[in-house]
């Protein structure tokens, strides 16, 4: 499977705006453009502003909360820059969704040596409804043994296997979850997660380490036991930090690196 999926304004969700209250400058007990942002994000977070919804223009939203359209572009700059909101020039101000677009630019950095990027072809090798292990509930929030969904999946760059992911996923978040969803899936997983139960990854923790090929990789990547790899770790959380998915990526770096771009706020 080829992660393959619409742009964000080919899929804008048209509704009603929702009616925001005023906020209280004495009552806000924080700057009032948090205050503005927690509104908005609690919104979004409850469906009310719908994954590719349109906001209401600056001049609405600002009189809704009954703040100054510059405490308003100062919240709405942080959620952009948090890839919670994406601006598209001349259309306006829109809930992001998870397209491929953003899944290569914000949760996909394996790029070949010579900085060619791309999204992978994914092939699902497993799945199955199994349990937690004491590593996956740590970095979930769960039990060990509690019920979950595990998949394995290999990543090719270029027709060539470089990635072998394993993904816990907790059955109790995923209700309904089912191998043929997640293999005709049109877009990516992130994409099925926000679609088809209301669950947004918007951002992760990940750790990194070398490690050697163990036999599973060995074999999924077409490489010796003991090959030198890399090993990330990632937690992947959604509103207000919450674990959603613990997943170990092992990645062949003879010919691939792993690159990520740092900023500091501006």
């Amino acid at each position: 499977m080829t992660w393959i999926s619409p742009g964000f304004g080919d899929t804008i969700a048209r509704m009603p705006p929702p009616a925001f209250q005023p906020i209280a400058p004495e009552a806000a007990g924080m700057p009032l453009y948090r205050a503005v942002k927690r509104a908005l994000l609690q919104s979004i977070e409850a469906g009310t502003l719908a994954p590719g919804a349109a906001l209401p223009n600056e001049t609405a939203l600002a009189r809704a909360f009954e703040v100054a359209v510059g405490t308003l572009r100062q919240a709405v700059g942080e959620l952009v820059a948090e890839h919670i909101l994406v601006r598209r020039q001349g259309r306006g101000t829109f809930v992001a969704t998870h397209s491929a677009e953003r899944f290569l630019f914000q949760f996909f950095h394996v790029e070949r040596s010579d900085g060619l990027r791309e999204a992978p072809a994914v092939e699902m090798l497993g799945y199955e409804r199994g349990r937690l292990d004491d590593e996956a509930a740590e970095a979930l929030g769960s039990r060990p043994g509690d019920p979950a969904f595990l998949v394995e999946n290999r990543l090719l760059l270029q027709g060539r296997p470089v990635v072998h992911d394993r993904i816990a996923i907790p059955a109790s978040l995923f209700k309904g979850m089912t191998e043929k969803r997640l293999r005709e899936r049109p877009g990516t997983i992130y994409r099925l997660y926000q679609d088809e139960f209301a669950i947004t990854v918007v951002r992760a923790l990940e750790r990194s380490r070398a490690v050697a090929a163990d036999r599973a990789t060995a074999r999924v990547l077409g490489v010796q036991v003991g090959t030198p790899m890399l090993q990330v770790r990632r937690t992947a959380l959604t509103f207000g930090d919450k674990p959603v998915e613990y997943r170990v990526s092992t990645v062949r770096t003879a010919q691939h690196e792993y690159v990520q771009t740092l900023s500091r706020p501006v």
